[in-house]
């Protein structure tokens, strides 16, 4: 495979997935069609303030009624997969254990995944994406019930993996625990929205339940996970794993207070969950700052947490500098900023104010990754929402250039990360395809490399779609390269490297070259809320 700006010795593997992302809740609108039981998001999304423009997922992109026109996209731009999430509700209308299936919801999501494989699509599957059936919150408020929520959600992950497992070889079973548990119970932006801000909430406690919500959503995924590879996998021959949103970061000077300060970013957003999957045990600073808040497994829970994911999903979107001394502990008492030293930014702005293009991060956490865990990963979501886009002419906001340059920069690095650090990289999956309804912001913010006219329905593929399909899927298929990937040697432990993704023990290269140091990705869409 050939792209701009990288040798033309660099390939990947022939069967790596090139795909696009979408969430069930953020495309399907239709949300009383079908049988389907109401969303946390259902009701919330209508609360006056609870979104940036005031609109609901009612409709969204209306893809319940227009899959087929979606499914024309995705061939149109040629991708060999297809990242998608089943709406819970959908399926079992009341969620519960006990709940009827809906056999109208079973019939949508199994029509749709034959049509996929009928074009030679790979489905990515997404077991939950944040849209927690209503009835499961007002009967024992969801995921501050370990109890009740691991059962049911394991009912529900089984009716799947039953239903569609013989066609789904790639299965997540949940997107972002962070989100889930910080932004619908600790900050009160996402549904269910609870929060200790009174003015937010009138009922939460930010210090206690966004750790008991992650507890919670860990042991529902592995107790899935156990399902699937005791029930499901053999004879299905699939691949279950979990993916986590988190960004790079570096430290805003060489000060070893800084250089600590993204390490404890770290720690917090991607070590809290993690490190429990992948390694068996929490950071010691998420038990140093929380103590006994931070709910503990039994020895019976450690045993099916650990190791519960056969690859590292990873949802990223931006790299930050990080300095010590901030008092929220959802970022790790760690303080955020674009803005170097010298008073320049990091990159080109987003429309969001969390964001900044800047890919060589991309590469760097790959590498952190990959050294930390030793998984295989998979880019699950990885995307950029173009300055102003919502308020440019259709015409204008189909040429995205800031978008095409990010993604010519990430997938650059990607590339880069797999034939000369030697990471194992099997997916990049862009979000999104369509611009869509985006949590909080509504719908003022778009990620799509598909434009959505929200009045009629009618999709526009944007230039970023096209460099995607033509810089790399086309082109790929073009070279069809015969031979594995010239990356076989073993990687060097993380501190042992000129690309060291450690926080601490920089090489003299290194301090020449961007700080070096993790933080987690600043979460999405609080931006305007909290004035970050």
């Amino acid at each position: 495979m050939v792209t701009p700006n990288t040798p033309s010795s660099y390939e990947l593997p022939s069967n790596f997935l090139w795909g696009f992302a979408t969430a069930s809740f953020q495309i399907e609108g239709s949300t009383d069609a079908g049988g389907r039981g109401k969303s946390i998001w259902d009701d919330f999304s209508k609360i006056p303030g609870k979104t940036l423009d005031g609109r609901d997922g009612d409709v969204a992109t209306d893809s319940y009624n227009r899959w087929q026109e979606d499914l024309d996209l995705l061939v149109s731009y040629g991708v060999k997969s297809y990242r998608f999430s089943l709406a819970w509700s959908r399926i079992i209308p009341l969620g519960g254990r006990d709940d009827p299936i809906s056999e109208e919801g079973i019939k949508f999501y199994s029509d749709f995944i034959d049509a996929l494989l009928a074009k030679g699509i790979t489905p990515f599957v997404t077991l939950y994406h944040w849209d927690l059936p209503q009835t499961l919150h007002d009967r024992y408020l969801g995921w501050l019930n370990k109890t009740e929520i691991v059962q049911d959600y394991v009912r529900y992950a089984r009716v799947c993996f039953e239903r569609f497992g013989d066609r789904v070889k790639h299965w997540l079973t949940m997107n972002e625990p962070w989100c889930i548990s910080i932004l619908g119970y600790g900050r009160g932006v996402f549904a269910p929205g609870r929060s200790s801000d009174r003015l937010r909430s009138p009922e939460g406690d930010s210090s206690t339940e966004p750790w008991i919500a992650g507890h919670s959503v860990i042991l529902s995924h592995a107790y899935a996970v156990r399902a699937y590879r005791e029930e499901f996998k053999q004879k299905q021959g699939g691949e279950i794993g979990v993916t986590l949103n988190g960004d790079w970061a570096m430290p805003y000077d060489d000060s070893p207070a800084n250089i600590e300060a993204a390490q404890h970013a770290l720690d917090v957003a991607i070590g809290w969950f993690a490190d429990p999957i992948y390694l068996g045990s929490y950071p010691a600073y998420m038990k140093e700052m929380l103590g006994d808040r931070l709910p503990s497994f039994t020895e019976e829970e450690w045993s099916v947490v650990k190791g519960s994911s056969d690859f590292y999903g990873m949802n990223t979107y931006t790299t930050n500098l990080c300095k010590a001394g901030g008092e929220d502990e959802f970022q790790g008492n760690v303080e955020y900023t674009f803005t170097r030293p010298d008073g320049t930014q990091l990159g080109t702005q987003a429309h969001c104010a969390w964001l900044q293009d800047y890919p060589e991060g991309f590469r760097d956490l790959l590498n952190y990754l990959y050294k930390r865990y030793r998984k295989p990963i998979y880019v699950t979501e990885n995307g950029f929402a173009v300055k102003d886009e919502d308020k440019k002419p259709v015409e204008e906001a189909l040429h995205d250039d800031d978008r095409v340059q990010y993604y010519r920069g990430v997938t650059d690095s990607l590339i880069k990360a797999v034939n000369e650090d030697g990471v194992d990289v099997r997916a990049y999956f862009a979000w999104s395809l369509l611009d869509n309804f985006e949590w909080a912001d509504g719908y003022v913010t778009r990620f799509g490399v598909t434009y959505v006219d929200y009045k009629t329905q009618k999709r526009y593929a944007k230039d970023s779609g096209n460099f995607i399909a033509k810089d790399h899927v086309q082109q790929e298929e073009k070279d069809a390269p015969p031979t594995p990937v010239k990356n076989a040697k073993e990687v060097p432990p993380a501190h042992g490297s000129k690309r060291a993704s450690a926080v601490h023990g920089k090489t003299k290269e290194n301090s020449k070259r961007s700080w070096k140091a993790p933080l987690a990705r600043i979460t999405a869409y609080v931006s305007t809320f909290l004035g970050l």
